[in-house]
Protein backbone atom coordinates (compact mmCIF):
# COMPACT_ATOMS: atom_id res chain seq x y z
CA UNK A 1 0.00 0.00 0.00
CA UNK A 2 1.46 3.32 -1.08
CA UNK A 3 2.26 5.73 1.76
CA UNK A 4 2.28 9.50 1.26
CA UNK A 5 4.27 11.62 3.70
CA UNK A 6 2.28 14.62 4.93
CA UNK A 7 2.06 16.78 8.03
CA UNK A 8 -1.76 16.75 7.88
CA UNK A 9 -2.21 14.02 10.53
CA UNK A 10 -0.13 16.05 13.00
CA UNK A 11 -2.01 19.25 12.15
CA UNK A 12 -5.32 17.48 12.78
CA UNK A 13 -4.08 16.62 16.27
CA UNK A 14 -2.51 19.98 17.06
CA UNK A 15 -5.29 22.30 15.90
CA UNK A 16 -7.41 21.79 19.03
CA UNK A 17 -4.34 21.88 21.29
CA UNK A 18 -3.27 25.16 19.73
CA UNK A 19 -6.58 26.82 20.48
CA UNK A 20 -6.41 26.10 24.23
CA UNK A 21 -4.36 29.24 25.09
CA UNK A 22 -6.81 31.34 23.09
CA UNK A 23 -9.74 29.86 25.00
CA UNK A 24 -7.99 30.65 28.28
CA UNK A 25 -7.23 34.31 27.46
CA UNK A 26 -10.83 34.79 26.29
CA UNK A 27 -12.35 33.58 29.57
CA UNK A 28 -14.06 36.91 30.27
CA UNK A 29 -15.70 36.96 26.82
CA UNK A 30 -17.73 33.75 26.44
CA UNK A 31 -18.80 34.40 22.85
CA UNK A 32 -15.18 34.79 21.74
CA UNK A 33 -14.12 31.81 23.84
CA UNK A 34 -16.71 29.56 22.22
CA UNK A 35 -15.83 31.08 18.86
CA UNK A 36 -12.29 29.71 19.20
CA UNK A 37 -13.77 26.30 20.02
CA UNK A 38 -15.84 26.32 16.84
CA UNK A 39 -12.91 27.48 14.71
CA UNK A 40 -10.76 24.63 16.03
CA UNK A 41 -13.55 22.06 15.60
CA UNK A 42 -14.30 23.12 12.02
CA UNK A 43 -10.60 23.25 11.09
CA UNK A 44 -10.01 19.81 12.59
CA UNK A 45 -12.90 18.30 10.64
CA UNK A 46 -11.77 20.04 7.43
CA UNK A 47 -8.22 18.67 7.77
CA UNK A 48 -9.52 15.15 8.47
CA UNK A 49 -11.98 15.37 5.57
CA UNK A 50 -9.24 16.58 3.19
CA UNK A 51 -7.46 13.23 3.62
CA UNK A 52 -10.51 11.20 2.56
CA UNK A 53 -9.95 11.24 -1.25
CA UNK A 54 -6.36 9.98 -0.83
CA UNK A 55 -7.34 7.17 1.54
CA UNK A 56 -10.24 6.08 -0.67
CA UNK A 57 -7.69 5.51 -3.42
CA UNK A 58 -6.13 2.82 -1.23
CA UNK A 59 -3.20 4.96 -0.07
CA UNK A 60 -2.09 5.86 3.44
CA UNK A 61 -0.80 9.15 4.83
CA UNK A 62 2.22 8.97 7.11
CA UNK A 63 4.19 11.32 9.35
CA UNK A 64 7.06 10.42 11.68
CA UNK A 65 7.24 12.67 14.76
CA UNK A 66 10.44 11.33 16.34
CA UNK A 67 12.42 8.14 16.83
CA UNK A 68 12.41 6.58 20.31
CA UNK A 69 14.34 3.34 19.84
CA UNK A 70 15.53 1.32 16.85
CA UNK A 71 12.44 0.34 14.86
CA UNK A 72 10.25 2.26 17.32
CA UNK A 73 8.98 5.80 16.74
CA UNK A 74 6.17 8.14 17.64
CA UNK A 75 4.62 7.71 14.24
CA UNK A 76 1.30 8.71 12.66
CA UNK A 77 -0.44 6.89 9.83
CA UNK A 78 -3.85 7.56 8.35
CA UNK A 79 -5.51 4.46 6.95
CA UNK A 80 -9.14 3.69 6.15
CA UNK A 81 -10.08 2.43 9.63
CA UNK A 82 -8.40 5.31 11.45
CA UNK A 83 -9.99 7.83 9.12
CA UNK A 84 -13.44 6.35 9.71
CA UNK A 85 -13.07 6.92 13.44
CA UNK A 86 -11.52 10.38 12.99
CA UNK A 87 -14.36 11.53 10.73
CA UNK A 88 -16.97 10.50 13.29
CA UNK A 89 -15.25 12.11 16.26
CA UNK A 90 -14.21 15.35 14.53
CA UNK A 91 -17.66 15.94 13.00
CA UNK A 92 -19.52 15.25 16.22
CA UNK A 93 -17.20 17.59 18.13
CA UNK A 94 -18.71 20.48 16.16
CA UNK A 95 -22.24 19.56 17.22
CA UNK A 96 -21.20 18.76 20.77
CA UNK A 97 -19.55 22.19 21.05
CA UNK A 98 -22.80 23.86 20.02
CA UNK A 99 -24.77 21.73 22.44
CA UNK A 100 -22.32 22.53 25.24
CA UNK A 101 -23.08 26.23 24.90
CA UNK A 102 -26.80 25.70 25.41
CA UNK A 103 -26.29 23.25 28.26
CA UNK A 104 -23.53 25.01 30.19
CA UNK A 105 -25.06 28.46 29.87
CA UNK A 106 -28.59 27.21 30.42
CA UNK A 107 -27.57 25.76 33.79
CA UNK A 108 -25.10 28.59 34.54
CA UNK A 109 -22.35 26.01 35.12
CA UNK A 110 -19.11 27.11 36.75
CA UNK A 111 -15.60 26.80 35.24
CA UNK A 112 -16.82 26.83 31.65
CA UNK A 113 -13.41 27.93 30.36
CA UNK A 114 -11.75 24.90 31.97
CA UNK A 115 -14.48 22.72 30.49
CA UNK A 116 -13.89 23.90 26.91
CA UNK A 117 -10.09 23.67 27.30
CA UNK A 118 -10.09 20.04 28.36
CA UNK A 119 -12.74 19.23 25.78
CA UNK A 120 -10.30 20.46 23.12
CA UNK A 121 -7.40 18.48 24.56
CA UNK A 122 -9.58 15.35 24.64
CA UNK A 123 -10.32 15.64 20.95
CA UNK A 124 -6.62 16.02 20.15
CA UNK A 125 -5.92 12.79 22.01
CA UNK A 126 -8.80 11.04 20.25
CA UNK A 127 -7.52 11.94 16.79
CA UNK A 128 -4.04 10.89 17.95
CA UNK A 129 -5.34 7.42 18.76
CA UNK A 130 -7.12 7.21 15.40
CA UNK A 131 -3.95 8.12 13.48
CA UNK A 132 -1.44 6.05 15.47
CA UNK A 133 0.84 3.88 13.35
CA UNK A 134 2.00 1.65 16.19
CA UNK A 135 1.08 0.39 19.63
CA UNK A 136 3.37 2.83 21.48
CA UNK A 137 1.90 5.93 19.81
CA UNK A 138 -1.62 4.68 20.42
CA UNK A 139 -0.83 3.96 24.06
CA UNK A 140 0.56 7.46 24.68
CA UNK A 141 -2.48 9.19 23.17
CA UNK A 142 -4.75 6.77 25.04
CA UNK A 143 -3.20 7.88 28.34
CA UNK A 144 -3.36 11.52 27.29
CA UNK A 145 -7.10 11.09 26.78
CA UNK A 146 -7.48 9.51 30.22
CA UNK A 147 -5.96 12.49 32.01
CA UNK A 148 -7.61 15.08 29.76
CA UNK A 149 -11.09 13.74 30.51
CA UNK A 150 -10.56 13.46 34.27
CA UNK A 151 -11.30 17.19 34.90
CA UNK A 152 -14.44 16.81 32.78
CA UNK A 153 -15.69 13.84 34.81
CA UNK A 154 -15.01 15.70 38.08
CA UNK A 155 -16.37 19.02 36.76
CA UNK A 156 -18.83 19.59 39.63
CA UNK A 157 -16.03 19.18 42.20
CA UNK A 158 -18.36 17.74 44.84
CA UNK A 159 -17.79 14.52 46.79
CA UNK A 160 -19.71 12.38 44.29
CA UNK A 161 -17.74 13.79 41.36
CA UNK A 162 -14.37 13.29 43.08
CA UNK A 163 -15.27 9.70 44.03
CA UNK A 164 -16.30 9.01 40.43
CA UNK A 165 -13.09 10.60 39.19
CA UNK A 166 -10.95 8.36 41.38
CA UNK A 167 -12.78 5.29 40.12
CA UNK A 168 -12.43 6.56 36.56
CA UNK A 169 -8.65 6.88 36.79
CA UNK A 170 -8.24 3.69 38.83
CA UNK A 171 -9.94 1.62 36.14
CA UNK A 172 -8.72 3.16 32.91
CA UNK A 173 -5.21 4.21 33.96
CA UNK A 174 -4.65 1.30 36.35
CA UNK A 175 -5.63 -1.23 33.67
CA UNK A 176 -3.54 0.39 30.93
CA UNK A 177 -0.43 0.57 33.11
CA UNK A 178 -0.97 -2.82 34.76
CA UNK A 179 -2.05 -4.77 31.68
CA UNK A 180 -1.34 -2.97 28.39
CA UNK A 181 2.15 -1.74 29.27
CA UNK A 182 3.53 -5.20 30.21
CA UNK A 183 1.95 -6.69 27.09
CA UNK A 184 3.53 -3.98 24.96
CA UNK A 185 6.98 -4.64 26.46
CA UNK A 186 6.63 -8.39 25.84
CA UNK A 187 5.58 -7.82 22.23
CA UNK A 188 8.50 -5.47 21.54
CA UNK A 189 10.93 -7.85 23.22
CA UNK A 190 9.55 -10.75 21.17
CA UNK A 191 9.17 -9.14 17.76
CA UNK A 192 11.41 -6.05 17.86
CA UNK A 193 8.57 -3.88 16.64
CA UNK A 194 5.24 -2.37 17.68
CA UNK A 195 4.10 -1.26 14.21
CA UNK A 196 0.62 -2.32 13.17
CA UNK A 197 0.58 -4.78 10.28
CA UNK A 198 -2.22 -6.25 8.19
CA UNK A 199 -0.68 -9.67 8.80
CA UNK A 200 -0.13 -9.04 12.51
CA UNK A 201 3.04 -8.61 14.54
CA UNK A 202 2.68 -11.98 16.24
CA UNK A 203 2.28 -14.16 13.16
CA UNK A 204 5.56 -15.94 13.88
CA UNK A 205 4.76 -16.59 17.56
CA UNK A 206 3.83 -20.26 17.94
CA UNK A 207 3.04 -20.45 21.67
CA UNK A 208 -0.74 -20.47 22.08
CA UNK A 209 -0.43 -19.84 25.81
CA UNK A 210 1.64 -16.69 25.24
CA UNK A 211 -0.84 -15.48 22.66
CA UNK A 212 -3.76 -16.07 25.03
CA UNK A 213 -2.05 -14.17 27.85
CA UNK A 214 -1.22 -11.23 25.57
CA UNK A 215 -4.74 -11.23 24.17
CA UNK A 216 -6.36 -11.06 27.60
CA UNK A 217 -3.93 -8.37 28.78
CA UNK A 218 -4.75 -6.16 25.81
CA UNK A 219 -8.51 -6.80 25.62
CA UNK A 220 -9.06 -6.08 29.32
CA UNK A 221 -6.27 -3.50 29.52
CA UNK A 222 -8.05 -1.08 27.21
CA UNK A 223 -10.75 -0.60 29.85
CA UNK A 224 -12.28 2.39 28.07
CA UNK A 225 -14.11 -0.26 26.02
CA UNK A 226 -16.23 -1.03 29.08
CA UNK A 227 -15.87 -4.81 28.83
CA UNK A 228 -17.03 -6.52 32.02
CA UNK A 229 -15.72 -6.67 34.69
CA UNK A 230 -13.74 -3.50 33.81
CA UNK A 231 -16.87 -1.41 33.28
CA UNK A 232 -17.79 0.16 36.64
CA UNK A 233 -16.06 3.46 35.86
CA UNK A 234 -18.54 4.15 33.09
CA UNK A 235 -21.82 4.42 35.07
CA UNK A 236 -19.92 6.27 37.82
CA UNK A 237 -18.77 8.87 35.28
CA UNK A 238 -22.40 9.87 34.71
CA UNK A 239 -22.00 12.51 37.44
CA UNK A 240 -20.37 14.67 34.75
CA UNK A 241 -22.35 17.27 32.77
CA UNK A 242 -24.38 15.73 29.94
CA UNK A 243 -22.15 17.03 27.11
CA UNK A 244 -19.27 15.24 28.84
CA UNK A 245 -21.37 12.08 29.01
CA UNK A 246 -22.03 12.45 25.30
CA UNK A 247 -18.28 12.83 24.73
CA UNK A 248 -17.56 9.77 26.89
CA UNK A 249 -20.22 7.53 25.40
CA UNK A 250 -20.47 8.48 21.76
CA UNK A 251 -17.52 10.50 20.51
CA UNK A 252 -14.25 9.89 22.28
CA UNK A 253 -13.51 7.79 25.34
CA UNK A 254 -15.44 4.54 24.92
CA UNK A 255 -14.97 4.53 21.16
CA UNK A 256 -11.24 4.92 21.71
CA UNK A 257 -11.39 1.79 23.86
CA UNK A 258 -13.08 -0.39 21.26
CA UNK A 259 -11.00 1.17 18.48
CA UNK A 260 -7.84 0.12 20.32
CA UNK A 261 -9.11 -3.44 20.81
CA UNK A 262 -10.15 -3.62 17.16
CA UNK A 263 -6.73 -2.33 16.09
CA UNK A 264 -4.93 -4.80 18.37
CA UNK A 265 -6.90 -7.77 17.03
CA UNK A 266 -6.31 -6.85 13.39
CA UNK A 267 -2.92 -5.14 13.53
CA UNK A 268 -1.03 -6.81 16.38
CA UNK A 269 -2.35 -10.39 16.38
CA UNK A 270 -3.67 -10.53 12.83
CA UNK A 271 -6.78 -12.34 11.62
CA UNK A 272 -4.84 -15.38 10.36
CA UNK A 273 -3.06 -15.87 13.71
CA UNK A 274 -6.29 -15.54 15.67
CA UNK A 275 -7.99 -18.07 13.39
CA UNK A 276 -5.07 -20.49 13.54
CA UNK A 277 -5.13 -20.59 17.34
CA UNK A 278 -8.95 -20.22 17.60
CA UNK A 279 -8.57 -17.08 19.71
CA UNK A 280 -11.60 -15.27 18.32
CA UNK A 281 -14.00 -17.52 20.20
CA UNK A 282 -13.03 -16.54 23.77
CA UNK A 283 -13.26 -12.85 22.83
CA UNK A 284 -16.72 -13.52 21.39
CA UNK A 285 -17.82 -15.07 24.68
CA UNK A 286 -16.44 -12.16 26.69
CA UNK A 287 -18.27 -9.69 24.43
CA UNK A 288 -21.49 -11.74 24.49
CA UNK A 289 -21.52 -11.87 28.30
CA UNK A 290 -21.07 -8.09 28.44
CA UNK A 291 -23.81 -7.47 25.87
CA UNK A 292 -26.48 -9.52 27.64
CA UNK A 293 -25.55 -8.59 31.22
CA UNK A 294 -25.37 -4.86 30.50
CA UNK A 295 -28.71 -4.97 28.68
CA UNK A 296 -30.39 -6.68 31.64
CA UNK A 297 -28.94 -4.16 34.09
CA UNK A 298 -30.10 -1.29 31.87
CA UNK A 299 -33.69 -2.53 32.19
CA UNK A 300 -33.59 -1.89 35.94
CA UNK A 301 -32.28 1.69 35.77
CA UNK A 302 -34.71 4.54 36.43
CA UNK A 303 -32.13 7.31 36.03
CA UNK A 304 -32.04 8.06 32.31
CA UNK A 305 -28.29 8.64 32.07
CA UNK A 306 -27.62 5.42 33.99
CA UNK A 307 -29.80 3.49 31.56
CA UNK A 308 -27.93 5.04 28.67
CA UNK A 309 -24.62 4.20 30.35
CA UNK A 310 -25.38 0.48 30.65
CA UNK A 311 -26.78 0.53 27.14
CA UNK A 312 -23.44 1.91 25.98
CA UNK A 313 -21.54 -0.88 27.75
CA UNK A 314 -23.54 -3.45 25.83
CA UNK A 315 -23.33 -1.63 22.50
CA UNK A 316 -19.56 -1.29 22.70
CA UNK A 317 -19.21 -5.05 22.90
CA UNK A 318 -21.11 -5.35 19.61
CA UNK A 319 -18.04 -3.73 18.04
CA UNK A 320 -15.65 -6.08 19.86
CA UNK A 321 -17.84 -9.04 18.85
CA UNK A 322 -17.71 -7.94 15.20
CA UNK A 323 -13.91 -7.96 15.30
CA UNK A 324 -13.75 -11.29 17.16
CA UNK A 325 -15.90 -13.04 14.55
CA UNK A 326 -12.84 -12.78 12.25
CA UNK A 327 -14.96 -12.67 9.11
CA UNK A 328 -15.25 -9.91 6.48
CA UNK A 329 -18.90 -9.20 7.25
CA UNK A 330 -18.38 -9.27 11.00
CA UNK A 331 -15.43 -6.88 10.81
CA UNK A 332 -17.37 -4.59 8.53
CA UNK A 333 -20.35 -4.60 10.90
CA UNK A 334 -18.13 -3.79 13.88
CA UNK A 335 -16.49 -0.86 12.12
CA UNK A 336 -19.81 0.51 10.87
CA UNK A 337 -21.24 0.25 14.39
CA UNK A 338 -18.60 2.72 15.59
CA UNK A 339 -20.25 5.36 13.40
CA UNK A 340 -23.88 4.27 13.66
CA UNK A 341 -23.86 3.92 17.43
CA UNK A 342 -22.07 7.27 17.80
CA UNK A 343 -24.81 9.22 16.04
CA UNK A 344 -27.64 7.33 17.73
CA UNK A 345 -26.23 7.41 21.25
CA UNK A 346 -25.13 11.05 21.16
CA UNK A 347 -28.70 11.92 20.17
CA UNK A 348 -30.01 10.12 23.24
CA UNK A 349 -27.58 11.89 25.57
CA UNK A 350 -28.37 15.23 24.00
CA UNK A 351 -32.06 14.55 24.62
CA UNK A 352 -31.40 13.60 28.26
CA UNK A 353 -29.49 16.84 28.74
CA UNK A 354 -32.20 18.92 27.05
CA UNK A 355 -34.80 17.43 29.39
CA UNK A 356 -32.64 18.21 32.42
CA UNK A 357 -31.93 21.79 31.30
CA UNK A 358 -35.65 22.44 30.78
CA UNK A 359 -37.23 20.54 33.66
CA UNK A 360 -34.45 19.46 36.03
CA UNK A 361 -35.70 15.87 35.72
CA UNK A 362 -33.29 12.91 35.61
CA UNK A 363 -35.54 9.88 36.25
CA UNK A 364 -37.57 8.07 33.61
CA UNK A 365 -40.48 7.59 36.01
CA UNK A 366 -40.92 11.37 36.14
CA UNK A 367 -41.10 11.81 32.36
CA UNK A 368 -44.70 10.70 31.74
CA UNK A 369 -46.30 13.05 29.25
CA UNK A 370 -43.14 15.02 28.54
CA UNK A 371 -43.49 14.34 24.82
CA UNK A 372 -46.53 16.62 24.70
CA UNK A 373 -44.41 19.54 25.93
CA UNK A 374 -41.09 18.65 24.26
CA UNK A 375 -42.22 16.82 21.08
CA UNK A 376 -39.11 17.54 18.99
CA UNK A 377 -36.79 16.31 21.73
CA UNK A 378 -38.73 13.11 22.26
CA UNK A 379 -39.08 12.45 18.52
CA UNK A 380 -35.31 12.76 18.26
CA UNK A 381 -35.07 10.37 21.22
CA UNK A 382 -37.27 7.91 19.31
CA UNK A 383 -35.08 8.00 16.20
CA UNK A 384 -31.90 7.73 18.25
CA UNK A 385 -33.39 4.75 20.08
CA UNK A 386 -34.36 3.01 16.85
CA UNK A 387 -30.81 3.41 15.54
CA UNK A 388 -29.28 1.96 18.72
CA UNK A 389 -31.81 -0.90 18.75
CA UNK A 390 -31.00 -1.61 15.10
CA UNK A 391 -34.38 -0.86 13.54
CA UNK A 392 -35.21 1.26 10.47
CA UNK A 393 -35.13 4.15 9.85
CA UNK A 394 -32.03 4.29 12.07
CA UNK A 395 -28.59 3.75 10.57
CA UNK A 396 -27.85 1.20 13.28
CA UNK A 397 -29.92 -1.26 11.24
CA UNK A 398 -27.06 -1.51 8.71
CA UNK A 399 -24.29 -2.22 11.22
CA UNK A 400 -26.37 -4.78 13.11
CA UNK A 401 -27.39 -6.41 9.83
CA UNK A 402 -23.74 -6.93 8.93
CA UNK A 403 -23.03 -8.24 12.43
CA UNK A 404 -25.85 -10.78 12.04
CA UNK A 405 -24.48 -11.82 8.65
CA UNK A 406 -21.04 -12.04 10.21
CA UNK A 407 -22.23 -14.54 12.81
CA UNK A 408 -23.67 -16.71 10.03
CA UNK A 409 -20.47 -16.36 8.01
CA UNK A 410 -18.48 -17.50 11.06
CA UNK A 411 -21.02 -20.26 11.81
CA UNK A 412 -21.49 -18.79 15.29
CA UNK A 413 -25.18 -19.47 15.88
CA UNK A 414 -24.78 -18.76 19.59
CA UNK A 415 -23.56 -15.25 18.81
CA UNK A 416 -26.50 -14.78 16.42
CA UNK A 417 -28.88 -15.58 19.30
CA UNK A 418 -27.01 -13.11 21.52
CA UNK A 419 -27.46 -10.35 18.94
CA UNK A 420 -31.17 -11.05 18.50
CA UNK A 421 -31.91 -11.36 22.22
CA UNK A 422 -29.96 -8.21 23.03
CA UNK A 423 -31.83 -6.26 20.36
CA UNK A 424 -35.10 -7.26 22.00
CA UNK A 425 -33.69 -6.10 25.34
CA UNK A 426 -32.61 -2.82 23.70
CA UNK A 427 -36.18 -2.26 22.60
CA UNK A 428 -37.47 -3.19 26.06
CA UNK A 429 -35.46 -0.49 27.81
CA UNK A 430 -35.84 2.29 25.20
CA UNK A 431 -39.31 2.13 23.65
CA UNK A 432 -41.31 2.33 26.93
CA UNK A 433 -39.65 5.71 27.56
CA UNK A 434 -41.05 7.04 24.29
CA UNK A 435 -44.44 5.45 24.91
CA UNK A 436 -44.77 7.03 28.35
CA UNK A 437 -43.63 10.38 26.99
CA UNK A 438 -46.38 10.57 24.37
CA UNK A 439 -49.17 8.27 25.49
CA UNK A 440 -49.40 8.54 29.28
CA UNK A 441 -52.89 9.56 30.50
CA UNK A 442 -53.24 13.32 30.98
CA UNK A 443 -53.72 12.95 34.73
CA UNK A 444 -50.34 11.22 35.06
CA UNK A 445 -48.43 14.04 33.41
CA UNK A 446 -46.69 16.46 35.75
CA UNK A 447 -45.93 18.97 32.99
CA UNK A 448 -47.97 22.13 32.52
CA UNK A 449 -48.08 24.41 29.50
CA UNK A 450 -45.10 26.44 30.75
CA UNK A 451 -42.75 23.58 29.86
CA UNK A 452 -41.34 23.93 26.37
CA UNK A 453 -38.38 22.79 24.29
CA UNK A 454 -34.81 23.38 25.44
CA UNK A 455 -32.84 26.43 24.21
CA UNK A 456 -31.94 26.38 20.52
CA UNK A 457 -28.26 25.64 21.24
CA UNK A 458 -29.41 22.38 22.86
CA UNK A 459 -32.30 21.59 20.54
CA UNK A 460 -30.72 22.07 17.12
CA UNK A 461 -27.75 19.71 17.66
CA UNK A 462 -29.99 16.85 18.84
CA UNK A 463 -32.27 17.34 15.85
CA UNK A 464 -29.27 17.28 13.51
CA UNK A 465 -27.78 14.12 15.01
CA UNK A 466 -31.19 12.42 14.83
CA UNK A 467 -31.48 13.39 11.16
CA UNK A 468 -27.96 12.09 10.54
CA UNK A 469 -28.95 8.76 12.14
CA UNK A 470 -31.76 8.47 9.60
CA UNK A 471 -29.67 9.58 6.61
CA UNK A 472 -27.02 6.98 7.41
CA UNK A 473 -29.54 4.20 6.76
CA UNK A 474 -30.00 5.36 3.17
CA UNK A 475 -26.53 6.74 2.56
CA UNK A 476 -23.92 5.19 4.87
CA UNK A 477 -21.02 6.84 3.05
CA UNK A 478 -18.15 7.41 3.46
CA UNK A 479 -18.17 5.00 6.39
CA UNK A 480 -19.19 1.97 4.35
CA UNK A 481 -16.45 2.54 1.76
CA UNK A 482 -13.83 2.98 4.49
CA UNK A 483 -14.94 -0.17 6.30
CA UNK A 484 -14.96 -2.13 3.03
CA UNK A 485 -11.49 -0.84 2.16
CA UNK A 486 -10.20 -1.88 5.58
CA UNK A 487 -11.45 -5.43 5.06
CA UNK A 488 -9.74 -5.51 1.67
CA UNK A 489 -6.40 -4.42 3.16
CA UNK A 490 -6.65 -7.33 5.62
CA UNK A 491 -6.83 -9.64 2.57
CA UNK A 492 -10.03 -11.30 3.74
Amino acid sequence: MEAIVSIKPLLAILVSLGVVPLIIVSWKKPNIREGWTFIAAILKFAIVLSMLPIVLLGKTISFNIFQVLPDLAIHLKVDSFGLLFALVSSFLWILTSAYSIGYMRGLKEHSQTRYFCFFAVSLSATIGVAFSANLLTMYLFYEMLSFATYPLVTHHQDREAKTAGRKYLAYIVGSSIGLVLPAMIIIYQTTGSLDFSSKGLLAELESTLTLVILLLLLVFGFAKAGIMPFHSWLPAAMVAPTPVSALLHAVAVVKVGVFCIFRVLTGVFGIDTLQLHNLGTPVCYIAAFTIITASLIALAQDNLKSRLAFSTIGQLSYIVLGAALLTPLGLKGGMLHIAMHAFGKITLFFCAGAIFVTTGIKNISDMKGIGLRMPLTMLAFLFGSLSVIGLPPGGGFISKWFLVLGTLEANQIGMLIVLLVSSVLNAAYFLPIVYKAFFSPAEESRFDKSIKEAPAWCLIPLILTAICSIILLFYPQPFYSLADLTVQTLNL
